[in-house]
């Protein structure tokens, strides 16, 4: 049986398209962007932030981009009760969503 070995397979690249590059890139930039978020609203609730401080300003500009994409989560799945506090689920939800959309992409 004759094979062709000389075939170049430069059709097939493992580089992704520069669309998908940047979904990627901007997916892990609203990870970050998530964390953040996380970490600062920790710092607002717990530690009394003024709101002319710069970590509130930082703090409600990361809300203007990330609530919306909150709140069809939180229609879906509500606060899971633990004792007399309540934890919000769906920054993790979307943090994980955005990981799986991810992995698909690449």
């Amino acid at each position: 049986m004759w094979v062709n070995r000389n075939v170049s397979h430069a059709s097939v690249s493992s580089d992704p398209l520069p669309e998908v590059s940047f979904l990627l890139s901007l997916i892990q930039l609203l990870s970050l962007a998530m964390l953040a978020w996380i970490v600062l609203s920790y710092i607002v609730v717990f530690g009394r932030v003024p709101f002319d401080h710069p970590v509130r300003k930082i703090y409600d500009g990361l809300s203007r981009v990330i609530e919306p994409l909150l709140k069809p989560i939180r229609a879906v799945v509500p606060p899971v009760r633990m004792g007399g506090a309540s934890v919000d689920l769906s920054p993790l939800i979307l943090i994980i969503g955005l990981q799986v959309l991810a992995g698909f992409l690449s």
